[in-house]
């Protein structure tokens, strides 16, 4: 019987075969690449604002503690909003003609909120508690990155579950001390710079954060990944 197909038809078909499971292969890395872009995160993007508000200006250049503004996130799973209001109180003061803050000056005479675009936004279907994690010892700057050196806010992180997921699985690498967390230049301990608790000396941060889980009472590693903790 003649041979009905060519003798390079095997090597084709293993061609094929191998070809299309690396092209597979290639779009899903493709795709892991772009998920975890700024493209889909929008982290480091700048989104515009009614009014453009600098807080290096008002935390680096002015001293201005994070809680004057954010007043719920010490107790609260949202860090608030501030109202028009605690904008007023400095600028019913100072720069009151300038024109940059005409709509906060609107807003206060109209009684109507501003619109501020929200930077840092979680899906609907996860849970997170600012008062958690600052009561445990995690540091503004933890999440949110260097706030006090953005002329304009932008998202620091992903904020995807891996990111989350990173600091659930080794609490202790990122805690400090209770009177530290909104201290926007704290560093990690070291022998230059030891960080004292209770009285003890550490200069190393995985000493630290191990005094720290049980001084705070970090729950176990297995509680805080499991699906129920962030998603209810």
């Amino acid at each position: 019987m003649s041979q009905i197909f060519h003798r390079s038809t095997n090597t084709l078909s293993r061609a094929t075969i191998f070809g299309a499971v690396f092209i597979v292969a290639a779009l899903g890395g493709v795709a892991y690449i772009v998920q975890g872009s700024p493209f889909v995160t929008y982290a480091g993007v700048r989104k515009p604002q009614p009014v453009p508000f600098s807080h290096q200006h008002h935390v680096a250049g002015l001293g201005i503690d994070c809680r004057y503004c954010h007043t719920s996130v010490e107790t609260s799973s949202f860090a608030g909003i501030p109202p028009t209001k605690t904008c007023m109180n400095c600028h019913s003061q100072i720069w009151t003609n300038a024109q940059l803050l005409e709509p906060v000056r609107a807003s206060y005479r109209s009684g109507e909120s501003l619109q501020w675009t929200r930077v840092n936004q979680l899906p609907d279907f996860v849970y997170f508690n600012h008062s958690i994690h600052v009561t445990k010892g995690v540091g503004c700057n933890t999440c949110h990155g260097p706030v006090d050196q953005m002329p304009l806010m932008y998202q620091q992180e992903s904020l995807q579950m891996e990111w989350c997921l990173g600091c659930h699985r080794d609490p202790g690498k990122n805690l400090r001390p209770r009177d530290q967390v909104f201290n926007m230049r704290y560093q990690q301990p070291s022998s230059a710079r030891p960080v004292s608790v209770d009285g003890q000396e550490y200069t190393d941060q995985g000493a630290l954060g191990a005094a720290l889980v049980k001084k705070h009472k970090v729950r176990s590693v297995m509680d805080i990944t499991t699906c129920s903790t962030c998603h209810r």
